[in-house]
């Protein structure tokens, strides 16, 4: 066996070149409560329960009485009626999918079913219709990117199972139009699923701090099911999401049971049998620590930090608002003077990791960034990043692609493209190097990267994507150099 404190001296020197989880610098994949000792508690309560198996309640009461009370807080919080029931699943893409098989397996008769979203939906919605085999109806959105609920009823028919709105849309950050939506849906006798992963938690406290923010929740009469993750703005360790129905009867269909076997029968309410017991754990004890009060005194951080932000935005030459913020989601945009995807690299070179999103259906690249309440404790620091990455990004100037690679990258059909094509792409646009010692190297900076795939068609970059996360998954045996 080898020495528990080499195991963990590894351990450090492995994440020594990740992100930071805390310090409210990391503007996506985290979210700091700025809170070091809730984070401690959530994180011991996920190693206590580590070991537990939430396949089956009866063995573990625990858990069940975790997942009740976690679920009962969210339908408070959301507007939920009495009869509501929920699900603790694994994150949001669970709980979005899991909304979108329930719809398909209520309606058996239809031999292809269909959901209808705006093109802002989460792309967990493009996943589940890939899996479930649904036909996904696309709309293109307003101009303030927002839903077009007109278009989104027109594309509406027999054989549609669910429409989706966003609360908020994560490219944009804002609340579609869902009292049109959900009454549309309604009115057809379709589900309508609002996916307020992002926005759930944090939302309900942006009215109550009497900020502006369209109707999203249950009080809208034809919203069927909801999904809020308690690993974003609940401030929870990762790993936990919450799926909300109007009715026990809605959720029926979410349920999978098997009995013809000679071994157990299977009962699972999500798409998970066996799982730990610890992210439920982990979401139940922070949500116990920091309560309802707690929760809003966090938004109103992370909103005190919105709003310094925009009004650096604003005032900033070089950078705009992309569309005015309904949450915690502020996306910018460059004019032809910054570079995005440079400036994106520069905000990374001082110690800020801010999202680049590249350009779609006519608009061009956007920069998001996901605010936290603990951002909130180093605002004069992040504006000063914001006006000397633009600064640097002007003085380094846009980043150029040749325009025969742009004229052959759209030439390309990345069906026919072989594995040989694949590793010449990706060498070409810069996403993998090979290091000294023979193995795959990263790139320190992104923006020549960025800049190849944003020329790129979707399809392009969803097949090159692929296949640089395939050269990235391959095994390291025991005594080899990883």
């Amino acid at each position: 066996m080898t020495d528990p404190t080499e195991v963990a001296a590894r351990l450090r020197q492995l994440s020594a070149a990740d992100l930071p989880v805390h310090g409210g610098r990391t503007l996506a994949y985290v979210y700091d409560a700025g809170l070091p000792e809730v984070d401690q508690l959530g994180r011991d309560a996920v190693a206590a329960y580590a070991g537990t198996n939430g396949l089956d309640p009866t063995a573990f009461p625990s858990l069940l009485t975790m997942e009740n009370e976690l679920v009962g807080f969210a339908c408070d919080l959301v507007g939920a009626p009495a009869e509501a029931v929920g699900t603790v699943t694994s994150g949001g893409t669970e709980s979005c999918m899991l909304a979108v098989q329930v719809a398909r397996d209520a309606r058996p008769e239809l031999a292809r079913p269909n959901l209808v979203i705006a093109s802002t939906g989460h792309a967990a919605f493009r996943k589940a219709a890939h899996y479930f085999g649904l036909e996904l109806r696309s709309i293109p959105v307003s101009p303030d990117f927002r839903a077009d609920p007109v278009a989104m009823t027109a594309a509406v028919d027999d054989a549609t199972v669910l429409v989706v709105a966003s609360a908020p849309s994560y490219a944009h950050g804002v609340v579609d139009p869902v009292p049109e939506i959900a009454a549309a849906a309604a009115e057809r006798g379709v589900r309508c699923h609002v996916d307020a992963c992002i926005g759930g938690w944090v939302l309900p406290y942006a009215v109550r701090l009497d900020r502006a923010v369209p109707p999203w929740t249950f009080d809208v009469e034809g919203v069927t099911s909801m999904s809020l993750d308690t690993h974003k703005y609940a401030y929870a360790p990762k790993g936990t999401s919450i799926l909300l129905h109007r009715s026990a009867a809605l959720r029926k269909p979410q349920f999978f049971a098997s009995a013809d076997w000679p071994g157990y029968t299977m009962l699972n309410s999500t798409m998970q049998s066996t799982k730990s017991g610890g992210p439920l754990a982990g979401a139940w004890s922070v949500m116990q620590v920091i309560g309802d009060d707690g929760y809003q005194v966090l938004a109103e951080r992370a909103f005190e930090a919105v709003d310094r932000i925009v009004s650096a935005i604003e005032a900033q030459p070089g950078l705009r608002l992309a569309t005015r913020p309904d949450s915690t989601l502020v996306v910018l945009e460059t004019d032809t003077s910054c570079d995005p995807f440079t400036f994106c690299d520069e905000m990374a070179a001082r110690g800020w990791y801010v999202q680049p999103q590249l350009s779609y259906a006519g608009h061009g690249p956007t920069v998001h960034l996901s605010v936290s309440a603990a951002t909130a404790d180093h605002l004069d620091e992040l504006v000063d990043a914001l006006a000397e990455s633009v600064a640097a990004a002007v003085s380094a100037g846009p980043v150029q692609v040749d325009q025969g690679v742009v004229a052959f990258i759209e030439a390309l059909d990345p069906a026919s493209l072989s594995d040989e094509d694949f590793d010449n792409l990706l060498a070409a646009s810069g996403l993998v190097g090979q290091s000294a010692d023979g193995g795959l190297e990263l790139p320190t900076r992104m923006a020549s990267v960025n800049a190849m795939l944003d020329v790129a068609s979707p399809a392009m970059r969803e097949a090159l994507l692929i296949a640089f996360l395939d050269r990235l998954s391959r095994p390291v045996r025991p005594g080899t150099t990883p």
